[in-house]
């Protein structure tokens, strides 16, 4: 029988639980999530499982980083599957704390890092990242990790995440790994589930995107323009798709390319009736 993972339900708590295992010189790893577990997350968390000795599985649905109501109340919330999941991939401690508990009456700080959250999906959803990296910020100051594990699919944020890490002095490894697909292709993700059949049919217009990007890409086209051309082309014959962006950016500084000319990265966001669906792969490097 799978041990059973504490469930921790205020900062003050976890402080305590981290603090007591750090002072027993063991290391803590953290995966954020917002629920919802999926075999990208369980990926995450077998890696974070091997390089830590006490593995916290945070699962907060952050309102701060929704910019529409409709999407907040409908994001999925499915505990009782997510709390089974972390019992059988060895997870020490889920913190699952309450909205007031996270940010109780007066609360008035954010956490914004300049210039890496202004284009991409950020272009788009105004105060998005600002509120990733507030609940962020709380998640590193209440489980007092060594390392933080996040996924690759959402690029942009792990890169707003390590400058502020680095900003901001945390003593924590912020620490990406590969987007988990589906055998065909398609990024997991949370909201797949709101996607009817033809609609997950036509969602692998992403993926093949970002090959038609790489092809060119790899047999020597540098014109940014001329690969995001191909590429939109793909995303236009797909009857149900409507693309938000498609953007091809430095890898590090997600600076707008105009031609490859070192390690870049392809972004894309489309929606799929009201479903909006990210993916993002590297170009080159």
């Amino acid at each position: 029988m799978a041990t059973q993972p504490q469930v921790i339900r205020t900062p003050q708590d976890m402080q305590a639980l981290s603090a007591q295992v750090r002072s027993q010189g063991k290391r803590v790893a953290l995966v954020p999530t917002m629920g919802a577990l999926h075999a990208g997350h369980l990926a995450l968390v077998e890696y974070a499982r091997s390089q830590a000795d006490f593995l916290v599985v945070s699962i907060f649905v952050n309102p701060l980083q929704f910019d529409r109501d409709a999407d907040l109340d409908a994001y999925p919330r499915t505990w009782e599957a997510d709390h089974a999941l972390c019992a059988e991939h060895g997870v020490d401690a889920i913190y699952a704390p309450t909205p007031p508990a996270m940010y109780p009456e007066g609360f008035a700080t954010k956490v914004m890092v300049s210039g890496l959250g202004q284009g991409l999906c950020g272009a788009h959803r105004p105060g998005h990242f600002d509120g990733v990296t507030t609940v962020v910020a709380k998640l590193f100051g209440a489980v007092l990790p060594h390392v933080a594990v996040f996924g690759q699919k959402d690029y942009q944020q792990l890169k707003i995440v390590q400058r502020m890490a680095a900003d901001l002095n945390f003593e924590v490894e912020v620490v990406g790994r590969p987007t988990v697909r589906e055998a065909d292709g398609l990024a997991l993700s949370s909201r797949n589930v709101h996607l009817d059949p033809e609609q997950r049919e036509q969602a692998l217009c992403l993926r093949r995107a970002l090959d038609r990007a790489q092809e060119l890409a790899q047999s020597g086209e540098r014109d940014v323009q001329t690969i995001k051309a191909a590429a939109a082309k793909v995303v236009e014959g797909a009857s149900l798709a409507r693309m938000e962006y498609m953007e091809v950016v430095d890898a590090e500084n997600l600076a707008p390319l105009i031609r490859l000319e070192g390690p870049a990265r392809m972004a894309l966001a489309v929606w799929l009736g009201t479903t909006r669906l990210i993916d993002n792969d590297a170009l080159m490097g």
